[in-house]
């Protein structure tokens, strides 16, 4: 065993953001945040036409608009099983997926039009989200209905197929991906950037895109193509009680990008990257834009697999500060961290302010806390990627690899981290710290035995 009480410091970094007050902040944030109102209007798909034995999408979207056209109010998919292509909110419109209902969402990419988007923190035009709302005020999502995105490997995901890797042969979006960052690092203008027909970069699931006043509640997505919840631009957001149980190949579970105002709880996640990934953009188009993700308050949730539980990064150019995590729960051995920010000399970035408390982990099966500024291009890179102004506490595990991993890379910074009141049993191995001014107090580590 193992009982760390030690302080390992350097020079704290002049004009570090940290909060005098992080409960009057946090609080400050929460009192910002509301839930959009809508009229008390119901539209039903059904008075449109739709029906279960056919392709609802047309219904859907003139449902859509007279509701919009009356003022708002919620257009409502009843209990059934329901087919459509992208669905596009509008002002005022709460798509209300009914108990018992699914929307199953064609994979022919065919049924999903160009629109302005963000594929991995980049500007372009490509195949719209499954459900996709571009400079709107007052939208929703909610419901205890299903929305299936029909992702498998013979439709969306055969586009980062493992199985294409382990055959060494080209997995189709690697060329389209590559091409993008290439377009970014050019300065190619962002309406330029077309994709789509021909391409092979997977559509987002749920997308908000430049809109105030969002709420995601209460659905749960299965088989989602690429992210799952990726609010965009976006001012006044809530994700409440959603179950994203997703595992396919970037299957993030909610990413909020360039967003302020955000309030994500009471959700389970379960996905094949990254649960919670908060972003601001990829390389120069994240520092073109310039739009930092800020006051995030995530609260009551549970994670269950996934690559990272709370991650800050990769595409973190604009940065982000004011985050506030509290009363979660992580617990799997397909969870590899509970806490992860990574970057590197690329991408760049600020990030800072976060604080964590009260998170009880069950195992993970990597690390705790781990910071990455080596992740993909590493030290390639001519922008210096900050973390600053971290506090972590009253946080238990009772499993995991390393407690701490601390990676920095020449010319960052990794500065005023403080992990105090903590109790970190079942560790694999030990911590593994290369530098920065990160604080143990009052923290003890065991050993698996």
């Amino acid at each position: 065993m193992l009982r760390c009480m030690a302080t390992i410091a350097m020079t704290i970094l002049a004009g570090a953001a940290v909060a005098a007050d992080p409960s009057a902040e946090e609080a400050a944030i929460l009192a910002r945040i509301q839930a959009p109102r809508f009229p008390a209007r119901d539209v039903p798909i059904t008075d449109f036409g739709a029906a279960t034995d056919g392709d609802a999408g047309d219904a859907i979207a003139r449902a859509i608009a007279a509701c919009a056209e009356a003022g708002g109010g919620r257009v409502v998919v009843p209990a059934g099983r329901w087919r459509t292509g992208a669905i596009r909110l509008e002002s005022n419109v709460n798509l209300h997926v009914a108990e018992g209902a699914t929307l199953v969402f064609d994979p022919d990419p065919k049924r999903y039009p160009l629109v302005p988007t963000h594929w991995e923190g980049m500007e372009c035009r490509n195949y719209s989200a499954l459900i996709y709302a571009a400079d709107e005020t007052n939208v929703a999502v909610t419901g205890s209905g299903v929305l299936d995105g029909s992702a498998t490997e013979e439709t969306w995901w055969a586009w980062k197929s493992k199985a294409d890797r382990a055959r060494k042969i080209p997995v189709k979006q690697t060329a389209d991906r590559d091409r993008l960052v290439e377009m970014v690092a050019a300065g190619t203008p962002p309406e330029q950037r077309v994709f789509g027909a021909g391409h092979f970069l997977r559509p987002n699931f749920i997308q908000p895109y430049r809109c105030t006043n969002v709420l995601i509640e209460g659905v749960t997505l299965v088989n989602s193509p690429m992210w799952e919840v990726h609010p965009v631009l976006c001012t006044n957001v809530i994700v409440r009680g959603v179950t994203a149980r997703t595992l396919g190949p970037n299957n993030d579970g909610c990413n909020p990008e360039c967003c302020r105002d955000v309030l994500i709880e009471d959700c389970v996640f379960e996905t094949g990257d990254d649960c919670i990934a908060i972003k601001s953009g990829r390389n120069d188009d994240g520092r073109r834009i310039g739009v930092p993700s800020e006051n995030i308050v995530i609260r009551r949730c549970s994670f269950k697999d996934g690559h990272g539980g709370v991650t800050l990064g990769s595409e973190i150019s604009g940065g982000v500060r004011n985050v506030f995590v509290s009363d979660c729960r992580m617990d799997s051995p397909d969870l590899d961290r509970a806490f992860r920010f990574k970057s590197n000399a690329v991408r760049g970035g600020v990030l800072e302010n976060i604080r964590i408390r009260d998170v009880t982990i069950g195992q993970v099966g990597k690390e705790v806390l781990c910071v990455e500024f080596d992740y993909e291009e590493g030290a390639k890179g001519d922008h210096r990627p900050v973390l600053r102004g971290v506090t972590i506490e009253r946080v238990t595990a009772a499993q995991s690899g390393q407690v701490i991993a601390i990676k920095p890379i020449p010319n960052s910074v990794v500065d005023d981290i403080a992990i105090r009141d903590c109790v970190f049993r079942g560790a694999t191995a030990p911590p593994d710290i290369r530098g920065g001014d990160v604080r143990l107090s009052g923290v003890t580590i065991e050993r698996a035995k």
